[in-house]
């Protein structure tokens, strides 16, 4: 008999002080000036993040080189509200195209308040023994934590 690996998703929220349309757009479109070039997995460092803005588009990363690296792809886009991202790294963070987990990042108007930002990635037990190991290193302080606080910092300073 077969072990079934679980892991738990991992759920980070922030608040930020812009609205849903605004947060969506920084997010998406602005993911290349905020993205922490730290987070990179190409062979030439990183010269900018991308999400194509359309359903079936790519998510990957351009090198100072011209080269680019695919990280995923767009599973849902309907702005302002939801983004779901197939993240199709492996545990060594290496492209799979067999691999996918899901990025669902949501935008919750808070009225004059501004916009909580929710992202949960999930379905981690696709990393089948690593999942747990994967599930640590994005749950990390240096994971979803550093990439949301660097998009409230963009959004901050826009």
């Amino acid at each position: 008999m077969t072990a079934t690996i679980t892991a738990a998703p991992v759920r980070k929220s922030i608040v930020v002080k812009a609205p849903p349309e605004r947060a969506f757009a920084v997010f998406a479109a602005g993911i290349g000036t905020w993205w922490p070039a730290t987070h990179s997995v190409g062979s030439s460092p990183m010269k900018q993040a991308v999400i194509e803005p359309h359903e079936g588009g790519r998510w990957y990363e351009r090198g100072e080189d011209g080269s680019e690296c695919q990280w995923g792809k767009v599973l849902a886009w309907e702005p302002p509200r939801r983004l779901l991202l197939a993240w199709q790294l492996d545990a060594r963070f290496k492209y799979d195209p067999d691999l996918v987990t899901e990025v669902e990042v949501r935008f919750t108007a808070l009225g004059t308040e501004g916009t909580r930002v929710d992202l949960e990635h999930r379905k981690l037990e696709a990393f089948a023994g690593d999942a747990e190991k994967v599930r640590g290193q994005v749950d990390a302080p240096g994971g979803w934590t550093l990439v949301l606080d660097r998009f409230a910092q963009a959004i901050a300073q826009s």
